[in-house]
């Protein structure tokens, strides 16, 4: 387990407000990966703008890694980011580190119900997602017919195009994906026993494009999702900018495809939308659900700044002020 801390200068302690705890599960197996690093700078980005209406708020910033190292999700944080990971989400299932993160599942869902919005709250990607899709019995965990990997459209469901996380994005969004499962044959039921909702999926139709469920309200303290919001353009591009990804994206969707998503890597609309509005729009609605309990002053929701969201996503090559005109249009958009 890891804690790091950041603070602004030194105040007094007579009636300071305790610290911002957030925890980052870290999924990954001790496998290097670019989405650790997205979620921290997220975390961070967040402290900045928390901190100019609260100068004495501290943050402290918790950082496990249950598969690898063993360590369990403390319960004493406010904001839990938990990541995507190699492997199955069957993998390991009756090690001690996965019964651990079943009981913490339980604990942040029981937290949620005893105290509404005001609760801790956690934001599960990819594998996270996974777990809890297999631990609270909501959909089928299946292996995909191909793996599935690139910027992708997300499409929102009723509720989900309702709902404060999706509501900016209408009826889409571009978000980034790689797994080699779907969640299938959602239990409707279970689903709504749990108090959750089922707010994205892979189709418009739930069909055409793949049959995978993508997002899920669980209770009042779990949002999931089976895309990746945090990614950033630094962290995709080295990943499909790579010879040997580049050609098995080549491969599996044609190089119009791969080349549309580059371009959308540079689409302010795109990527860079989801990225600044999705987590940090999460990380807002939270603290400012706990900030009158905790005494904190309430933060601005996230506001879409195409200027500042390239900046914070990652300003693309030759963008500065002698880049070519419309470098940042895009084809006529693939459809669906």
């Amino acid at each position: 387990m890891q804690l790091d801390r950041k603070s602004s200068a030194p105040v007094s302690l007579v009636g300071r407000s305790p610290p911002l705890r957030a925890c980052i599960i870290d999924m990954n197996n001790g496998v290097a990966n670019q989405g650790i690093r997205c979620l921290r700078t997220l975390i961070e980005s967040f402290y900045a703008v928390a901190r100019e209406r609260n100068p004495e708020l501290e943050l402290e910033i918790v950082h496990v890694e249950p598969r690898n190292l063993g360590d369990i999700p403390p319960r004493d944080c406010h904001l839990y980011l938990s990541s995507g990971g190699p492997g199955s989400p069957f993998d390991g299932k009756d090690e001690p580190w996965a019964l651990a993160y079943r009981e913490f599942l339980d604990w942040i869902y029981a937290e949620g119900e005893r105290e509404g919005e005001a609760s801790r709250g956690m934001f599960a990607v990819c594998f996270s997602f996974e777990l809890s899709m297999v631990h609270f019995g909501i959909a089928t965990m299946a292996p995909r017919p191909t793996r599935k990997f690139g910027v992708m459209p997300v499409y929102m469901t009723e509720a989900g195009m309702k709902s404060d996380l999706f509501e900016p994005f209408g009826d889409r969004l571009f978000a980034w994906e790689h797994r080699s499962w779907q969640a299938v044959d959602l239990d409707e039921g279970r689903l709504a026993g749990l108090g959750g909702a089922c707010w994205a999926r892979e189709s418009r139709d739930g069909v055409s494009k793949g049959e995978s469920l993508l997002a899920f309200k669980i209770g009042q303290s779990i949002k999931t999702t089976l895309f990746h919001p945090e990614a950033d353009r630094p962290g995709a591009l080295a990943w499909i900018a790579s010879p040997d990804q580049a050609q098995a994206v080549i491969e599996a969707y044609g190089e119009t495809t791969y080349l549309r998503m580059l371009r959308t890597l540079d689409d302010p609309m795109r990527l860079a939308r989801t990225r600044a509005l999705t987590i940090p729009g999460w990380l807002s609605r939270r603290f400012n659900a706990m900030a009158e309990t905790r005494g904190w002053r309430e933060v601005p929701a996230p506001v879409y700044d195409e200027t500042a969201v390239l900046r914070e996503f990652g300003t693309p090559p030759g963008q500065g002020a002698d880049a070519p005109a419309g470098r940042l249009s895009i084809e006529p958009d693939e459809g669906g």
